[in-house]
């Protein structure tokens, strides 16, 4: 199986905290999640490109992980 990475490269791992490095519009909401937003305790997807995580005011999100950094 792939290994979940960030934007820099850094494997990520169930449980970990990672920030956003980009605004990212949620879909289905008028919701956008700002650069810096802090996403904790993620999990691990079948897809190795996605993750998925709680926000403070979204929960059950899915990222790509190309927009995430390890906190």
């Amino acid at each position: 199986m792939d290994e979940t990475r960030d934007a820099n490269g850094t494997k990520l791992a169930d449980g970990d905290a990672v920030t956003l490095i980009k605004d990212l519009k949620v879909k289905g909401t008028s919701t956008t999640l700002k650069r810096g937003t802090l996403i904790k305790n993620i999990r691990l997807t079948d897809d190795p490109s996605e993750i998925e995580g709680n926000a403070e005011k979204v929960k059950g999100l899915v990222l790509r992980a190309e927009f995430l950094k390890k906190a």
